[in-house]
C-alpha cells in the first residue's frame, strides 16, 4: 500500500465520521513544497464537542492498529495517537486543540489525487508556519521549498501574525525570525 492509499484510508475513516482533519507532513508537502521521502501519514483532527475525546480514541483504535502499547492512554495525555493501516503504514494523528490548530483545519484545501481522490491539506501558509515552529533545519529546508513555488499566492500576513503569537511559546527559537530568513534568502 502507497502512503497516498494509506492517506485516503485515513481520509475516508474521518470523513465518515464527519471529524474534521487536515494532511500535514510529508504529504502535504510533497504537494506544497519540495518533494521528499515520507514513510507516515501525518494528519491533524478537531474533536467536534458533542464527541467526547475517548470516543473518537476508542474508534480509531478499532480501525488501526496501535504502534505502541496503550496507545489510548498515550494519546489521552500527550494528543498524539501513534497507529498504523493493516498495511503496516504508519499513521500519525495530533488531536488539535482549539485556537491556530482550530483556524489551519477550516483553512484545508481540498486536493484530488489521482486514483486516490479528494484528500484534505492543510494549507501552504498553515505548512510554514507549522515548519517554522518545528524550527529543525530540514524544516526550515522545506518552507524555502514552499516559499519557492508559491510565494506570490501566499498569505505573509497571516504567516506572520501567527508567527509572531508562537514567538511567545516557542522556547527554543524565534519562529518568525527563521520565516524572514528563509523568506529573503529565496528572493
Amino acid at each position: 500500500m502507497s502512503i497516498l492509499q494509506a492517506a485516503g484510508e485515513v481520509a475516508s475513516f474521518m470523513e465518515a465520521h464527519r471529524i474534521p482533519y487536515a494532511i500535514i507532513g510529508g504529504l502535504a508537502l510533497q504537494h506544497w513544497g519540495e518533494p521528499r521521502l515520507t514513510r507516515d501519514v501525518d494528519v491533524t483532527v478537531l474533536i467536534p464537542p458533542e464527541e467526547a475525546l475517548e470516543t473518537f480514541v476508542d474508534a480509531i483504535v478499532e480501525r488501526f492498529r496501535p504502534r505502541i502499547p496503550d496507545a489510548r492512554t498515550f494519546a489521552l495525555q500527550h494528543r498524539v495517537l501513534l497507529v498504523e493501516t493493516l498495511q503496516g503504514v504508519p499513521v500519525d494523528i495530533s488531536l488539535a486543540i482549539p485556537g491556530y490548530e482550530e483556524e489551519a483545519l477550516r483553512r484545508a484545501v481540498v486536493v484530488e489525487f489521482l486514483g486516490i481522490g479528494p484528500l484534505r491539506l492543510i494549507s501552504a501558509e498553515d505548512l510554514i508556519i507549522h515548519k517554522c515552529v518545528a524550527g529543525r533545519a530540514r524544516d526550515i529546508e522545506d518552507v524555502e521549498g514552499v516559499l519557492i513555488r508559491h510565494q506570490e499566492h501566499l498569505d505573509l500576513q497571516w504567516i506572520r501574525s501567527w508567527l509572531s503569537e508562537f514567538r511567545a511559546v516557542v522556547e527554543e527559537h524565534d519562529p518568525l525570525h527563521l520565516f524572514e530568513t528563509a523568506l529573503q534568502k529565496i528572493n
